[in-house]
């Protein structure tokens, strides 16, 4: 009798050593609570943007407030890297190690992304929709645990060079640019299209972050005569660049990246008369705008806004940036049911398919796949008109522009 017992036993052990882990064995996953890593600008040179953060923040607290998810209500740990790389990867050795998260969602910042990235793919740890459109984090073979919130900068700095070729053609541009990864690779995309002619008809002008003011390289591209004016940065230096050329009289037409879109963040400080005329590519409606007040998705962003982010600055798109992105988290989990291994959480971040997010802009839908890191290919572009963006032209796809 003995015997059998044990034998039974055995059988037993040797039947749970190849029963598949469930979810609450997983990293950062209990059966009541999932935990997620975060990493923002909260202060710094880019404190504007890092208001992303909040916007997550704001929806995690809206998730949870209805139950979670799957049962689950969502741990949200932010960190603020005050836009430096060596304290970005304090923060995600801490989020790892000690926190033990499940993964780290939405970090700002294509220099505190590029500091952590290895570290991360080491631990095995995904990094689901950065804040960064780094041509780097595109490179599937290279980052096969991010995806990318943000389309490419390379992708969208191709956009506007060819928008300026048929709006400006044969005339001189001036691009200031974000002396790293980011500005970089804008300077690259016009490169592209340009070819030949991109040092007879460019001129360039670098800034660091940690420059108090660019007034001094706006004035310099101005005295090259050029037409068109890209800047290439983060909010803060982009109100400075609208404002300066305003004041210097600079009538070029001017393009800002997506990252400094913001009305709040950009156009605000520089002044609405100053920035009237600006373009830019984007993926969402302007929260501001009375052409959506009966729209439902933005009618539910306002209320949430003041509900989670009271006596926040709508006009502030930061916000809006990070409720969408809590929109893609939580379409992520639910996608995930009750397998939360980090496995099964990066096949479902590179499974979103024609998912529509609806503060953006009509036709834009979020798309990933195993070849694809980006969540948004799509760019609406639109002019600021003195009170508000104004859409015009197609919807541009960067898997065929």
């Amino acid at each position: 009798m003995k015997a059998k017992l044990s034998v039974a036993a055995a059988c037993l052990a040797a039947s749970l050593l190849v029963v598949p882990a469930k979810a609450a064995d997983q990293p950062g996953v209990t059966a009541t609570e999932i935990k997620i890593g975060g990493i923002f600008p909260f202060s710094g040179p880019a404190s504007s943007i890092g208001l992303v953060g909040r916007g997550v923040l704001g929806y995690v607290q809206m998730i949870n407030d209805r139950g979670g998810i799957n049962g689950r209500k969502i741990n949200y740990i932010a960190m603020d890297d005050a836009y430096s790389p060596p304290k970005a990867v304090e923060h995600a050795r801490k989020l790892v190690e000690s926190d033990e998260v499940a993964f780290i969602f939405s970090q700002l910042g294509t220099p505190g992304n590029s500091a952590t990235a290895k570290y991360l793919k080491a631990k095995g740890v995904p990094s689901i929709a950065i804040v960064s459109g780094s041509s780097k984090f595109t490179d599937v073979a290279e980052f096969p645990l991010t995806t990318t919130g943000l389309v490419s900068y390379q992708t969208e700095g191709r956009i506007y060079a060819k928008f300026l070729e048929q709006t400006l053609p044969g005339k001189k541009y001036a691009i200031l640019f974000q002396n790293d990864d980011l500005g970089k690779d804008y300077v690259a995309a016009f490169k592209s299209i340009l070819k030949g002619d991109f040092d007879k008809r460019v001129v360039t002008a670098a800034y660091e972050v940690t420059e108090p003011t660019i007034d001094s390289q706006v004035v310099n591209l101005k005295s090259s005569g050029a037409e068109g004016f890209f800047v290439a940065g983060t909010p803060k230096f982009a109100a400075q660049a609208i404002r300066k050329a305003s004041e210097i009289g600079w009538k070029a037409t001017v393009i800002l990246n997506f990252p400094s879109s913001s009305i709040g963040g950009t156009l605000k400080p520089a002044g609405f008369e100053a920035s009237k005329g600006v373009i830019v590519g984007t993926i969402n409606k302007d929260p501001t705008d009375a052409r959506w007040d009966n729209d439902e998705g933005m009618k539910a962003y306002r209320a949430f806004f003041e509900k989670y982010l009271p006596g926040a600055d709508i006009q502030n798109t930061s916000y809006l940036t990070g409720y969408m992105q809590g929109m893609i988290l939580e379409q992520i989990l639910k996608q995930c049911g009750d397998d939360l291994s980090r496995k099964n959480i990066i096949k479902q971040a590179k499974s979103l398919r024609d998912f529509v997010v609806p503060t953006a802009s009509p036709g834009i839908k979020a798309n990933t796949s195993d070849g694809n890191n980006m969540v948004w290919t799509q760019l609406q572009m639109q002019r600021w008109s003195g009170t508000n963006w104004e859409p015009f032209g197609a919807i541009l796809d960067a898997n065929s522009e």
